[in-house]
């Protein structure tokens, strides 16, 4: 497993242990599409993202990396997603390294809409950012 996938498998593991307390508790999923139905705790999907740096670090080779992922929080009110986004901001704030997969994630400002679901009023949407930094050897892939 690559040092990306394992950063972000740990972020959703991150994810699903706090929020899993919330009752009721969100749904929470990664790089699926949004139901057409929102679940009445929330919705929350982890996009992976992209690398959006990598720095060459010489003798011995290694590549410092800084990876952009997306958090979506869906929530039917603003009360549900100001709750969500502070109880996931929480959660990796708490545990900045995701139990040792990254040297560091750092959640960013979210950016907010409203969104059509089926037979409901319109929900209430974020975009999280969190940016993960890591180091690999070798090579951006590894």
């Amino acid at each position: 497993m690559s040092t990306r996938e394992a950063a972000l498998t740990a972020l959703l593991a991150r994810l699903n242990a706090s929020l899993a307390a919330r009752n009721p508790a969100p749904s929470i999923r990664r790089n699926e599409t949004i139901p057409q139905r929102l679940p009445s705790g929330g919705l929350v999907v982890l996009r992976d993202g992209e690398s959006v740096a990598e720095t060459p670090i010489l003798s011995p080779l290694a590549y410092a990396i800084e990876h952009r992922a997306e958090i979506e929080v869906l929530a039917s009110d603003t009360t549900l997603l100001d709750a969500l986004l502070m109880d996931i901001a929480a959660a990796i704030t708490a545990e900045p390294s995701l139990g040792g997969a990254v040297e560091y994630a750092q959640p960013g400002a979210p950016a907010f809409e409203d969104v059509e679901t089926e037979g409901a009023a319109a929900a209430r949407a974020a975009a999280l950012p969190i940016t993960l930094f890591f180091t690999v050897a070798g090579s951006p892939l590894a």
